[in-house]
C-alpha cells in the first residue's frame, strides 16, 4: 500500500463529504454509532474521523457531559468536521496517527473508527495502540468494508479509471477493499493483544443520492484524483463522466439502488 493512499488533502475533503458521505458513509455511520453507544462511556476518542460524519452522530447520542475527541491523520479533513459543530458542544479536534497515539495509557473507555483501519499500514500495531489507550473494560468499535464484489460501485470506481490508463491503472480502490475478510481482521486483532472480539456483517440496499455528485466524489473525493493528475493527459472530469455513465448502466438510470456491505467489530479490553 502506498503511503499516499491515506493522504486526503487539498480539495479532496469537500468532494468526499458532499459526494461520498450521503451515499456510502451515512447509513453505516448510523449502525456504527448504535453499536458504539450500547454501553456507557465517560471519555471518547474517534480515530480516522474524516469529515465528521460519525463524529456528529456520536455527539448527538452521547451524554453532553462526555468529552469527545475527534482525530484524523489529515488536518484538512478535520477542518471540514469542525464546521459541523458549534461552540460549547464538548468536542475537540486533534491530528493523530493511529500507529503511534499521543495519549497516556488507559485514557479512554470508548474508541470508534469508521472505515479507517483499512488504511493503517501496520494494523496489529494500531490495534495494540488502541488497546493501550483504553481503560480495562473499554471498547474499540470499528468497521471495515467487505470485498469489492459486495460493494460493486467500488468495482466501477476502479475499473473505469483503469481503462484510461491501461499501462499503469490507478490503484487507490484496492486499499479500502483489501480488508474484507473478518477472519483476517480477527487474526490481526489477536496479534494486537485483543481477546474479546465480536463482529457483525451489515448488508444494505442504498438508493444513490445525486448520481452526478456521487460519481464526482468517487473520482475527486479520495487520492484517486492525485493518481489521475500525476499520470496526466486525461481530464479528471472526463473520468468522472465515464464513472457516472457506468453507475447509470449498472444501477439505473431511474431507481439507482446499489448493495453495500461492511463488518462492524466490537472489541473489549479484558
Amino acid at each position: 500500500m502506498s503511503d499516499n493512499s491515506a493522504k486526503f488533502i487539498g480539495d479532496i475533503p469537500g468532494h468526499y463529504d458532499r459526494g461520498l458521505g450521503p451515499n456510502i458513509f451515512v447509513d453505516f455511520a448510523d449502525r456504527l454509532t448504535d453499536a458504539a453507544c450500547e454501553g456507557r462511556a465517560t471519555n471518547v476518542l474517534e480515530l480516522a474521523a474524516g469529515t465528521g460524519i460519525v463524529s456528529r452522530k456520536l455527539r448527538d447520542r452521547l451524554d453532553p457531559a462526555v468529552p469527545l475527541l475527534v482525530s484524523d491523520l489529515n488536518a484538512p479533513m478535520l477542518e471540514v468536521a469542525r464546521r459541523k459543530f458549534t461552540e460549547g458542544e464538548n468536542v475537540s479536534f486533534q491530528v493523530a496517527n493511529a500507529m503511534d497515539l499521543q495519549f497516556d495509557d488507559a485514557t479512554f473507555d470508548l474508541m470508534v473508527c469508521q472505515f479507517g483501519v483499512m488504511f493503517f499500514p501496520d494494523k496489529p500495531a494500531s490495534f495494540r495502540e488502541a488497546r493501550r489507550v483504553l481503560k480495562p473494560g473499554g471498547r474499540y468499535v470499528f468497521n471495515a468494508f467487505s470485498r469489492m464484489q459486495e460493494n460493486p460501485y467500488s468495482q466501477i470506481a476502479y475499473e473505469v479509471p483503469a481503462r484510461f490508463f491501461p499501462e499503469n491503472p490507478p490503484g487507490f480502490y484496492k486499499v479500502p477493499f483489501h480488508y474484507g475478510d473478518p477472519e483476517v481482521v480477527r487474526a490481526d486483532l489477536r496479534a494486537g493483544g485483543w481477546q474479546d472480539v465480536r463482529h457483525e456483517t451489515i448488508r444494505l440496499r442504498k438508493k444513490i443520492v445525486d448520481a452526478e455528485a456521487f460519481a464526482r466524489g468517487l473520482v475527486f473525493g479520495n487520492p484517486l484524483i492525485d493518481e489521475i493528475r500525476a499520470r496526466g493527459n486525461v481530464d479528471p472530469e472526463t473520468v468522472a463522466g465515464a464513472v457516472l455513465e457506468a453507475l447509470e448502466a449498472r444501477f439505473g438510470p431511474t431507481d439507482m439502488t446499489m448493495p453495500l456491505e461492511s463488518t462492524i467489530f466490537t472489541c473489549t479490553v479484558t
